[in-house]
């Protein structure tokens, strides 16, 4: 009897379970989003505990709407760099996750940089000293949280990745784990040494006893024994980073594939083989551990993609679904000088400007909501080839082709944009669930389901390509508007 896959992929706005047969094909899907917290300008925060709430009533969802006895083990892919903090003793979060995008930090961080940690920093972990990464909200839960610097000290207090918490609520308490990729994107992690660091702890004042215990993604990470769900004893492999899943998902095996993946943010990411140290706004991060080796990749993260069609949907009304964007931005000859700077956080690679804010630029009164729309895909496809062209220029690294993935993907004006932005063919996916599927094929290379990444390359091989038919000066005009438009609004 063929076996199946059980994922679990938990995202910035929800919780997503899958499962996966042995040909790779998905074959049942449930989703349910969490509420988000704005408690103050710049914050974002997630309830913990609704989070795995919701994990578990999903997987219990999946198992009984398809009645499989034949799951063989639990993949996990979530999103990067938002953290908890909890009490090992009662199993409950000291304080909500502070999400990835939130700003809280800021000051920390410059004041960090101030003291002369950051080419400490940078060299050890591949990364800046930002907000955006996880050790600062550490630090910030342990100075602002009442007891929790004392309850850490005394080795009561746990921290993790959202996989990690995942992890330790599923085995009830019982393994404190993460991945190579989760945990080369906290600040914390050493990623040449493949250890936590304890200058790196210093720096932030983190106790090394709240740290999970670090595995290959494709390790066993045991066994199911949350009593409320329905499949007990499941084991747990198949660990990985979001936007690194979707890199192993777009089967970019081999040094000097690259693909984006087009979420609330956008990760563009680089598959390098070897260590290769980020500069001017890109960060070095492990791509994934098989078996105790690791690879490396180059990532330019842009803070806000997707979040601008969320943005243009749920807070200003001009659209009520990203179906719409496509026709409405089609139906102009050209942007008309209109331009989207969506700095809502702040912007990353390669401007790592924090305080920036967002802006539209170049209206006048003919200026309506077919124009915004526009701009705001174009915004997208900016930001892409940005992070492209600073990547081709620090590798050295020629890409040919960008593969994509994402729901934005399903937009063919945004496609053929990002095609024609980048003078380079752009292959779409039509396979959804990515970060799903690469969490999934590493859960399978961990059981024995497949045997080498060149099973893998014949699964779910469907897509479309965009091939750029933009001329050179139109090309040229565009980006420059864009170039300056940022230039006008950053701080």
């Amino acid at each position: 009897m063929k076996k199946h896959i059980l994922a679990i992929d938990q995202s910035t706005s929800g919780t997503k379970a899958l499962l996966v047969n042995e040909d790779g094909k998905i074959i049942h899907k449930q989703a349910e989003s969490h509420k988000q917290y704005y408690p103050h300008s710049g914050w974002v925060e997630h309830s913990p505990d609704e989070i795995y709430d919701n994990v578990t009533r999903l997987m219990n969802e999946v198992v009984k709407a398809t009645s499989l006895d034949n799951i063989a083990v639990l993949a996990i892919t979530n999103q990067r760099e938002t953290v908890v903090v909890w009490d090992k003793n009662t199993g409950m979060p000291i304080y909500n996750a502070i999400v990835w995008q939130c700003r809280r930090t800021t000051d920390i961080c410059l004041k960090l940089k101030e003291q002369g940690h950051e080419a400490t920093v940078q060299s050890k972990t591949g990364l800046t000293i930002d907000p955006y990464f996880s050790a600062s909200k550490v630090k910030w839960i342990l100075e602002h949280v009442e007891r929790a610097k004392q309850k850490a000290t005394q080795g009561d207090l746990l921290l993790g990745t959202i996989d990690s918490w995942l992890i330790w609520k599923l085995t009830d308490g019982k393994v404190h784990a993460t991945d190579f990729s989760n945990a080369s994107r906290t600040l914390l992690f050493n990623i040449h040494t493949l250890e936590w660091d304890q200058e790196l702890l210093d720096i932030f004042g983190i106790p090394h006893s709240m740290l999970p215990e670090v595995r290959s993604s494709n390790d066993t990470f045991g066994l199911v024994e949350d009593q409320t769900i329905f499949v007990k004893g499941l084991s747990i492999s198949g660990v990985v980073g979001d936007s690194q899943g979707a890199l192993f998902g777009q089967k970019c095996f081999e040094p000097g594939m690259a693909k984006a993946t087009y979420g609330t943010g956008t990760s563009v990411m680089l598959h390098t083989g070897e260590c290769v140290n980020g500069t001017n706004g890109l960060v070095t991060s492990i791509a994934w551990g098989i078996d105790g080796k690791v690879e490396y990749a180059l990532e330019g993260i842009i803070n806000s993609t997707g979040d601008v069609i969320k943005w243009l949907i749920e807070d200003i009304g001009l659209i009520s679904n990203l179906d719409e964007t496509e026709g409405l931005a089609a139906s102009l000859e050209n942007n008309e000088g209109v331009y989207l700077v969506p700095a809502f956080v702040g912007l990353g690679a390669p401007y790592w400007s924090p305080n920036t804010r967002a802006a539209i630029l170049g209206m006048n009164r003919n200026t309506g909501k077919s124009q915004i729309i526009r701009a705001a895909l174009e915004s997208i496809a900016y930001q892409v080839r940005d992070v492209i062209e600073l990547m081709q220029a620090e590798s050295g690294i020629k890409i040919k082709e960008l593969k994509v993935d994402g729901g934005a993907t399903s937009n063919r004006f945004l496609m053929q944009y990002q095609a024609d932005m980048l003078k380079m063919e752009v292959v779409a996916s039509t396979v959804s669930e990515l970060s799903s599927l690469g969490s999934v094929y590493l859960a399978g290379l961990g059981i024995g389901i497949w045997k080498s990444t060149e099973e893998i390359k014949s699964l779910n091989q469907k897509s479309e390509s965009f091939k750029p038919l933009m001329e050179a000066e139109l090309r040229s005009l565009y980006y420059q508007g864009w170039k300056k438009s940022v230039q006008s609004v950053l701080v």
